[in-house]
């Protein structure tokens, strides 16, 4: 049988590492020291200007442009380590374009090779874009418009905890901005979709719009949300009035008794406040059979009540007379 050695195979590996590191300094060294030119790729930012203020994109200028660019190794090791700050980019004019234009890119910063935006100090020449060679613009009516914000959030308080209401967004609407044919599709926006899990009290933070892309451009990128989480509790509501619906013409209907008490289960400070008259209890008088006596009623709660039990009495008697002529 053969065993391997473990301390063997850890100094190879590191011998190797070493050699490579070296290597890499070498060559970078090298790359670095000498006067000698170079050609390097460099994604340079792409910059859209003058554009009409009555104007929006239809699509989406790309971002970057792969450049092929010329220099010392020094110099180019300098622009690649450098190029966020450097402030390389290409420029677009988009001054008198109505509708739609394509520029060949390398054709463009021939004519224009003040586009072509090099820092002074970095010692390197534009030689041609790679991609994309061609950029094609397409623009429409830029207009305004209001939409709503909607919740995408999943509210799971604490066992023994509820939220009361529904979650509060301010604002809860927001004015978007962008090309009138994509507008058009747009009714809403969304906050984007988080769940918040385990809350015991009262939240509130800031929270970020889902984006369309860089076409539409909104007044507000964050909206502030707030939502009232209350512990669970109990309270016994008397003296809530008798409602019955339907009645015909010319018939009066006596419920007895005329209120009743129940037992609501929600957030505590929610049903502390809680008033009778927020509580419908209601017959529906196209249920009245002269045969029948008793009727149990149907209770209806707000809707940030969780739910009801103990309804005293459970049934009501109808009394039942015709207006005199």
């Amino acid at each position: 049988m053969k065993f391997s050695n473990p301390i063997g195979s850890l100094i190879s590996k590191k011998l190797s590492f070493s050699f490579g590191a070296f290597s890499l300094a070498i060559l970078l060294w090298i790359f670095v020291v000498s006067e000698n030119e170079y050609t390097m790729l460099l994604d340079f930012p792409i910059e859209a200007r003058n554009l009409n203020v009555q104007k929006a994109h239809k699509e989406e200028v790309p971002s970057f442009a792969t450049v092929l660019i010329r220099g010392t190794g020094r110099d180019l090791l300098k622009s690649f380590l450098l190029k966020k700050i450097a402030g390389f980019k290409l420029v677009l004019d988009l001054e008198g374009i109505s509708q739609e234009y394509e520029f060949v890119l390398n054709e463009y910063f021939e004519k224009y090779p003040q586009k072509v935006v090099l820092p002074l100090n970095y010692n390197v020449s534009f030689v041609e874009v790679i991609y994309p060679n061609r950029i094609k613009i397409s623009l429409d009516e830029y207009i305004l418009k209001k939409v709503p914000v909607i919740s995408n959030l999943h509210i799971n308080p604490a066992p023994g905890y509820i939220q009361i209401g529904q979650t509060y967004i301010i604002p809860n609407e927001i004015e978007i901005a962008g090309p009138e044919k994509e507008l058009a599709l747009i009714n809403h926006v969304e906050t984007v979709l988080d769940t918040i899990n385990g809350l015991t009290a009262f939240y509130e933070n800031k929270i970020k719009i889902n984006s369309f892309g860089r076409l539409i451009e909104y007044s507000h990128n964050h909206v502030e949300i707030k939502i009232d989480i209350q512990s669970i509790s109990e309270r016994i509501i008397a003296d809530i009035p008798v409602k019955v619906i339907n009645i015909p013409e010319k018939i009066r209907v006596f419920p007895s008794p005329q209120t009743i008490s129940l037992t609501v289960i929600g957030g505590l400070k929610r049903i502390a406040s809680l008033n009778p008259e927020e509580i419908d209890i209601i017959i529906n008088f196209n249920n009245w059979n002269p045969q029948k006596q008793f009727y149990e009623p149907n209770v209806i709660l707000p809707r940030d009540i969780l739910e009801w039990k103990d309804l005293s009495p459970k049934n009501l008697e109808i009394a039942v007379a015709r207006e005199l002529e």
